[in-house]
């Protein structure tokens, strides 16, 4: 098939949202061994992206029949210096239409896109056995192998988490929240310069500190904080889009069958009651900015991650706590909570400098291993 046999354009919410929702369904082909995460837009094919601060969707077209889809967001965030991102998301090629330079296609529409908004760089993120992928943008566009976080998810109990007596947990304000951010992680790559506009989202459900009992009065009086505290922020994701799990294998399917009547005999039984309705819709809250500080901190993020865990329980829907921490942040990942057939622990970021002026900074940026920690946009989740 020749390049001018399909046509690449902008979105259309009346003309493709039905259209797009086909392409997603058709695109749902897991890994046969493992459990697999969809996610359900809920009739918004853009709830992904929406609260970016600028974001685009592509469709390709072959004949009125949509075969392709890619979508784009642009922000500021801290790199070596402070940089233009463009995150790519949600590249998808009809099964039909494959190894036809579709998929390129539409990534080099976006790249222009980003291009025509002075992005210095382009990223994308994908699972590491997901061949395809990495061969298309490595491979093909030239994306360079940049990190590899690990994200952490774990099932909604259907008992509470306990969390030390010892340890006190309590909610603090956006602008606090936003002052204890860029003082502590602004330096951290991919922070965004916009957190206050993260902080004040209305699916941002707040921020909360955990400190030794007794230290809360005290805590950042005049600057100063306990020896041991941490904190994170809780996005829920649910209001934006729903997961659901697929591709699992024979046993998770019989589990599914008989996990009600387990965990009617068995009430404190310790595998996770997502898997009664495991093949449901259901929301998630997503933790970010989780930030530590002290040796003894671990202990203050798992208590954080309870909390959220506790939260969870009594909200409508949310069936799953997820994080994403970067490879620099090996020593926090032992203590948040988290499900091994569930979680990916090395996700794959790609990135590609667009600027030639920007090459330099880029071979020095990808050469060094990371020596920082990671900032994941719960926007771009």
């Amino acid at each position: 098939m020749a390049f001018e046999d399909f046509k690449v354009r902008r979105y259309d919410g009346d003309l493709d949202r039905a259209r797009v929702e086909l392409l997603e369904r058709r695109c749902e082909v897991g890994p046969s061994q493992h459990v697999f995460l969809f996610s359900d837009t809920m009739g918004d094919p853009i709830s992904r992206i929406r609260n970016s601060p600028l974001y685009i969707m592509l469709v390709a077209e072959l004949d009125h029949e949509l075969i392709g889809a890619i979508q784009g967001s642009i922000k500021v965030v801290t790199m070596k210096d402070l940089a233009k991102v463009g995150y790519i998301l949600g590249l998808r090629v009809s099964p039909l239409h494959r190894r036809k330079g579709i998929g390129s296609s539409l990534v080099k529409h976006l790249e222009e896109w980003f291009i025509g908004n002075q992005v210095d760089y382009a990223y994308m993120a994908t699972e590491k056995e997901n061949n395809a992928s990495v061969s298309l943008f490595v491979n093909k566009l030239h994306y360079v192998k940049f990190r590899t976080p690990a994200i952490l998810v774990h099932p909604v109990r259907s008992q509470p988490l306990k969390i030390s007596s010892k340890i006190e947990i309590f909610k603090i304000n956006e602008e606090k929240a936003e002052y204890l951010y860029r003082r502590y992680m602004s330096l951290t790559e991919f922070f965004p310069v916009d957190i206050d506009k993260v902080l004040s989202n209305k699916l941002s459900l707040g921020t909360w500190v955990a400190c030794d009992e007794g230290g809360r009065d005290q805590f950042g009086q005049n600057g100063h904080f306990p020896t041991n505290w941490a904190m994170l922020s809780v996005w829920d994701s649910g209001g934006l889009f729903k997961l659901r799990i697929g591709k699992a294998p024979a046993s998770c399917l019989m589990y599914s069958k008989v996990s009600k009547l387990i965990d009617k005999v068995f009430a404190c039984f310790s595998m996770p009651s997502l898997l009664c309705n495991m093949f449901e819709p259901f929301g998630f809250y997503f933790l970010y900015g989780v930030h530590h500080e002290g040796p003894l901190s671990g202990n203050m993020v798992r208590a954080l991650c309870n909390y959220v865990h506790n939260m969870a329980r009594v909200a409508v829907d949310c069936k799953m706590v997820v994080t994403e921490v970067g490879s620099y942040d090996e020593r926090v990942r032992p203590h948040i909570p988290h499900w091994r057939l569930l979680s990916c622990l090395e996700d794959l970021w790609c990135i590609k400098a667009l600027k030639s002026e920007e090459r330099e900074s880029f071979n020095e940026l990808t050469r060094i291993p990371q020596t920082r920690p990671l900032f994941v946009d719960p926007r771009e989740v």
